[in-house]
């Protein structure tokens, strides 16, 4: 079963040697905004070798720390069923579980990107170009955080839209997050 536009979770809590696992299908994904992390390196550099190793491509990776939360995004050219998400949470509990890079207990989410996918590396710039995108940066430009338009360009170091006012041009250091917009 293919489910292109959908967004599974498949969350495994691990507590001492167990690990029990959960799924949920929705429409959209949406994150915490606690105290979150985006793609710690340690965690990356443990992870990404694994789920490109079967596969898939590691867009996200984020770490909510009160919510004790680990979330993976992961991606395929022909999608992200259930099963995917599934083989990838089972490799990576047992490189977690091995590893220990997170003291105490915590949830592991692996899930689609979902339509209003993140934007992390200036390739998922690059490939939606000419896509609707919604970007926040860390300090404003004229009192401007938040940033709607259509991608223009985006080279290896910046991405520029088009909003309603004008054209901006954004380094990829000055941006807090960023997120496809999607367009029905």
């Amino acid at each position: 079963m293919q489910f292109d536009q959908a967004c599974f979770t498949c969350s495994a809590f691990v507590y001492g040697q167990f690990i029990f696992t959960t799924w949920a299908l929705s429409p959209f994904f949406y994150g915490c905004r606690k105290i979150r992390m985006r793609m710690p390196e340690q965690l990356a550099k443990l992870i990404e070798p694994a789920v490109t190793g079967l596969g898939y491509e590691l867009v996200d990776l984020e770490f909510e720390s009160q919510g004790r939360i680990l979330r993976l995004y992961i991606d395929h050219a022909d999608g992200i069923t259930i099963d995917d998400c599934s083989k990838v949470s089972y490799q990576v509990s047992g490189i977690l579980e091995v590893e220990d890079p997170i003291s105490g207990q915590y949830q592991l989410e692996v899930s689609s990107p979902g339509m209003d996918r993140p934007l992390v590396k200036p390739e998922h710039f690059q490939r939606f170009t000419g896509q609707m995108a919604r970007i926040q940066i860390l300090r404003p430009i004229g009192n401007q955080k938040r940033f709607k338009g259509r991608i223009t360009a985006a080279s290896d170091e910046s991405v520029t839209l088009e909003t309603e006012t004008g054209s901006v041009e954004l380094t990829y250091g000055a941006i807090e997050k960023a997120r496809l917009v999607p367009e029905f």
